[in-house]
């Protein structure tokens, strides 16, 4: 074969592979509002459906709220980005407010169990959906990034009535927050972090390994895809570096079999995290949703006793 012909076939296969992860990185940050189901976790494929999924790309249906709160809520409106749907659960003799923030795909009603746990301990709780996500505006995720101007403007919208402020997210919820603390310097009392990944490069190359394909160079290629559809230089998007910026009481919770964010990226963030009142909780056989009907207990035992230390 001619030099020339190798470099156009170089030339075909350098777009395809662009063009897939292209459209990979497009699927992945903005929700369908068509009634598709959600593929299933990576791990759940058959051989046929990753090599579907390969070429297609995720069914990404936006996240819509699944329950209300069982206790008398209020909604509000937030104005960020954009309009952001909120829920305040209020409590009697408040201690003061916990503002929730969920995980990628997520919505404020997958909240409803830890804000109850959050009130049995005294707390007021504020539930927020995300941009693209339930009742707020958008159809889009940037996996955290933007989402960090968001957790400011919902504590600021809190912060005017309540000084006790503490931040809770899961996953990019807690990605969102070690930004925002990075961003703002946000003052607030405590931050309460479930499972968030080092890095944005870190957690894609994750999820190509759920489904036993190389990491390079679709990883890479899905992050420069997605940031600069999303308007931003995604290599950047590193909260093992946000954390560096958190100086208040902080409680991280990690399970030992989560398949998406690594041991490493936790005790790296760990040890970024620039105070002496932090603690690291480790639960066994558990992954990366920890709240769990078996783990429950411990989580409330841990959360608690953290609570009583850093307020």
């Amino acid at each position: 074969m001619s030099k020339k012909r190798i470099g156009w076939l170089l030339l075909i296969v350098f777009i395809l592979i662009n063009a897939i992860a292209f459209q990979h990185a497009y699927k992945f940050t903005h929700f369908s509002r068509e009634t598709v189901a959600r593929t299933k976790d990576p791990a759940e494929l058959s051989v046929l459906d990753k090599m579907q999924l390969l070429f297609t790309g995720i069914d990404n249906p936006r996240p819509m709220q699944k329950e209300v709160p069982g206790a008398a809520f209020k909604t509000v409106k937030v104005i960020s980005t954009e309009e952001l749907e909120c829920w305040k659960i209020g409590t009697r003799n408040s201690q003061g407010t916990v503002i929730m923030f969920h995980g990628y795909a997520g919505e404020k009603s997958s909240l409803i169990m830890r804000a109850d746990e959050f009130r049995k301990l005294g707390y007021t709780t504020f539930l927020v959906d995300f941009m693209g996500s339930g009742g707020s505006g958008g159809n889009t995720t940037s996996i955290g990034y933007k989402e960090a101007e968001q957790v400011k403007d919902c504590f600021e919208y809190i912060h005017k009535e309540e000084k006790n402020v503490i931040l809770f997210g899961t996953s990019m919820g807690a990605a969102a927050v070690l930004k925002a603390m990075d961003d703002y310097e946000l003052p607030v009392t405590s931050v309460i972090l479930e499972c968030p990944f080092g890095s944005l490069y870190k957690t894609v190359q994750a999820r190509f390994r759920l489904m036993h394909i190389p990491t390079f160079p679709m990883a890479g290629l899905l992050c420069f895809w997605g940031g600069l559809q999303n308007g931003y230089w995604a290599f950047s998007h590193n909260p093992s570096r946000y954390a560096q910026a958190v100086k208040c009481p902080a409680l991280i919770l990690f399970g030992e079999e989560d398949n998406r964010v690594s041991r490493e990226e936790t005790d790296e963030i760990y040890t970024s995290l620039n105070n002496n009142n932090k603690v690291l909780k480790v639960y066994p056989h558990v992954g990366h949703n920890i709240f769990t009907i078996a783990n429950k207990s411990q989580w409330v035992r841990d959360v608690s006793a953290f609570l009583k230390t850093a307020n």
